[in-house]
């Protein structure tokens, strides 16, 4: 999967209405109908914000309003084209000024599928590096030498209390979590070992 780098957007002028297509990082179903409500907010005067949304690692969340265009004619086609880009945490909403052309259900289908084309043809994405938090205790002795050790394995410290030893949370890629907790057995002889949190 895929997720953007930062948000996009493009417009669209068909028969004198227009589309504002935005692509615009989230990282929850209700994060992106909060965002999609703030929109209809801002855009005074347009006639629809309609928005189609897909979360989660493998991108298993999503949803789309047609937001009083008809049935089938903009969520549904929006979401069709987000759930072919491979393009995860992401919330795609297309604002329409009505032009004063009716386009007919097929033209609606298509503008609102050339839109969100349009939107992600250059959006800037990166592969989505399932991320393992966790938390570590550490002696006063073992925490410059694990410490580190730390780029190595891609680990980002999150926080660090100092009390009577050295609590530590970070996080890094899932991938490199079996190898950092061996790397910190063997530096502390098995006095300290990494513990994968929820969140």
């Amino acid at each position: 999967m895929l997720i953007l780098r930062q948000g996009t957007r493009a417009e669209l002028l068909v028969r004198k209405s227009r589309f504002l297509a935005e692509a615009t990082p989230v990282d929850s179903a209700e994060a992106a109908r909060t965002l999609c409500r703030e929109r209809k907010r801002i855009y005074t005067g347009c006639n629809h914000v309609v928005f189609a949304f897909i979360c989660g690692p493998q991108g298993g969340v999503m949803g789309c309003s047609d937001d009083g265009e008809p049935s089938g004619t903009a969520g549904r086609p929006v979401l069709e084209v987000l759930k072919g880009s491979g393009i995860t945490n992401v919330l795609l909403t297309v604002t329409r000024w009505f032009g004063g052309i009716k386009l007919g259900t097929g033209g609606l289908v298509r503008a609102y599928t050339e839109s969100a084309q349009l939107v992600l043809a250059d959006a800037p994405t990166v592969e989505l590096v399932p991320l393992t938090r966790f938390t570590l205790v550490l002696s006063y002795l073992h925490y410059e030498t694990v410490r580190r050790r730390f780029a190595e394995f891609e680990a980002e410290i999150a926080g660090e209390e100092f009390a009577a030893g050295v609590t530590l949370s970070g996080v890094l890629p899932s991938a490199n979590f079996a190898a950092f907790s061996e790397a910190v057995r063997d530096l502390t002889g098995g006095a300290a070992i990494p513990q994968q949190r929820e969140n």
